[in-house]
């Protein structure tokens, strides 16, 4: 709004042209937004600038001095985001988050915001040195800093690194690098995110800051920040045990780190090595297979959704797709179908981009893209091997969805997943990608979409107020408002003081019914489907949601975060 703002004061005769310019010189000179150097200048008043832009823009002002904004604000909008756009979140109302600006009209900072916390916004305006003063004060500067002590707990005489080849002794790396605290933090890093349930770890170089964050029920955490002097040597560190080459920082880098803990815990990491501005980050994938969950009873289904799940891909043929973002649980969904499928009688072949965890009896195959073993290489190569049931860990081409479907068109089951927001788009997606309507009719047995919602922490859930209308925003019926009970978690050292501790899996599962093969025959859009399938007894992604959050298991903010509106 510089520039703007600079022609809206001289029209309004709050400045002089010639002042603005002097104002403008100064900002050249030294940096810092127009308005706090025409401050600085004596031109303006900091109550008056506020003032004049809270009218113009038609927004609230705020006095910042003496309010209290919750943690639970401050980690949904990160420090040097905050100071980046000069903003600070003020409150949270349902689905709207407010935040107050230096500068309201940055509609750049309003979409960052509404991206970076899936919420609405409202804005509010304050002085820059206000706004500036409110980051200062509330988010903690020594907040995470990294602590020599740290590691004084910490005990890795049970832990060895195993190489794919053959077991590699930690005592004698232990030789090489005595009490090297580069090993110990690497160690440490490791097997700490093992005990708080950690799905993937973020290490990061910035320019000033070296940061490791964890991805814990979904949700990334900053957990500490080792010395920056120390960064090369992690890096490299994690590159040794991945058997990546340490001399190449130019070109990402793609291993495999599978670590031994005492005698009966084995687990695996996924490494991913990437050149950035500032360094390489490196980013690892945690596989605990003590961890993978294969008994369907236990994902969350509701008893019609199994029942309609199980009988989808217990049929001779056809397909069955399973649709979400990344990180939503559709490998884990996978693997349980193919755990209740897998028998003695059966042959399965499954195509993996990565393999992530390894089932007996099964036969699973490592895609290689820079070979030419692709998706849709595997699936044909499948087809000469005498398969019953067939999975395709992603259908993203017309090739693979043409052999993928022509398979289940000619005595095979088949089982893969996609890319879409809800089960209904899926089919659109299809014929998107060029296959025939009667094909895609035809083939599919079942579409099942899914989302992962964090559960509310048992040690400190406590009930809620909230009102009907967020609750008839949410989709929940207005009599059924009335009387639904929501829970939150207050925060505790269980959970990490984020009120949420664990994960819970909600479905969308359509069958196709012969009223929906009708509509995919006559090229009906995904939202005539939609209301076809929940007039067939289809339960939304939103409707599950809402489900838990009756029950108490999650809360509203987390079903509006994973889900869209009906």
């Amino acid at each position: 709004m510089q520039e703007r703002l600079g022609e809206l004061l001289v029209i309004n005769k709050l400045v002089t042209q010639d002042q603005l310019q002097r104002a403008v010189e100064e900002q050249r000179r030294k940096g810092g937004m127009l308005g706090s150097n025409i401050v600085e200048l004596g031109y303006l008043t900091d109550r008056d600038l506020v003032s004049f832009i809270s009218n113009h823009y038609g927004v609230p002002e705020v006095d910042l001095t003496n309010i209290e904004i919750e943690d639970e604000l401050l980690k949904l909008i990160p420090e040097d985001v905050a100071k980046k756009y000069q903003l600070i979140p003020l409150e949270r109302n349902g689905a709207t988050l407010r935040v107050v600006m230096v500068d309201p009209s940055n509609i750049f900072a309003i979409d960052d915001i509404k991206f970076l916390t899936s919420y609405n916004v409202e804005t509010a305006v304050a002085s820059e040195s206000d706004v500036k003063a409110a980051i200062e004060s509330t988010y903690e500067a020594e907040d995470m800093i990294f602590d020599d002590d740290i590691l004084d707990e910490f005990d890795d005489q049970d832990m060895e690194v195993v190489t794919e080849e053959d077991d590699l002794d930690m005592g004698d790396l232990k030789k090489a690098i005595e009490d090297a605290p580069v090993v110990r933090l690497v160690n440490f890093i490791l097997t700490d995110a093992i005990k708080k349930g950690v799905s993937d770890i973020h290490i990061e170089p910035y320019e000033r800051v070296f940061r490791v964050r964890y991805r814990v029920d979904g949700v990334l955490q900053e957990m500490m920040r080792p010395p920056l002097k120390l960064k090369n040597a992690i890096v490299s560190r994690i590159k040794i045990l991945a058997q990546l080459d340490i001399a190449e920082r130019r070109l990402p880098q793609d291993g495999r780190i599978k670590l031994k803990l005492g005698k009966n815990k084995e687990m695996d990491y996924r490494v991913s090595v990437l050149p950035t501005l500032f360094g390489e980050k490196v980013v690892l994938r945690l596989l605990d297979k003590s961890n993978l969950q294969l008994d369907m009873t236990k994902l969350g289904f509701k008893e019609d959704q199994i029942t309609h799940f199980k009988g989808a891909i217990h049929k001779p043929w056809g397909i069955v797709l399973v649709t979400g973002p990344t990180g939503s649980g559709k490998t884990t969904t996978l693997y349980s179908a193919l755990s209740d499928l897998n028998k003695v009688s059966e042959n399965i072949s499954t195509a993996e981009d990565p393999v992530e965890f390894n089932l007996m009896g099964i036969n699973q195959v490592q895609m290689h893209d820079d070979i030419g073993l692709n998706f849709a290489a595997a699936l044909r190569s499948f087809l000469r091997q005498d398969p019953d049931i067939v999975m395709v860990g992603e259908i993203r081409d017309y090739e693979t969805a043409e052999i993928a479907i022509k398979a289940a068109l000619t005595g095979h089951m088949v089982l893969s997943t996609l890319h879409t927001n809800d089960a209904p788009s899926t089919v659109n997606r299809l014929l998107n990608m060029g296959i025939e309507p009667f094909l895609v009719s035809s083939s599919c047995n079942l579409i099942l979409a899914q989302r992962l919602a964090r559960k509310i922490c048992t040690e400190c859930k406590e009930p809620m107020e909230i009102s009907e209308k967020a609750l008839v925003d949410l989709g929940v019926k207005a009599d059924k408002a009335k009387s639904l009970k929501a829970f939150k978690g207050k925060g505790c050292p269980i959970c990490n003081d984020t009120g949420y501790k664990g994960r819970i899996a909600l479905y969308e599962v359509m069958p196709f019914t012969d009223s929906i093969r009708d509509l995919v025959l006559n090229g009906a859009s995904s939202a005539e489907l939609k209301t076809q399938a929940i007039r067939d007894g289809m339960f939304s992604l939103r409707m599950s949601g809402i489900e838990m959050v009756s029950t108490g298991v999650t809360t509203v903010e987390e079903v509006l975060r994973v889900t869209m509106a009906d």
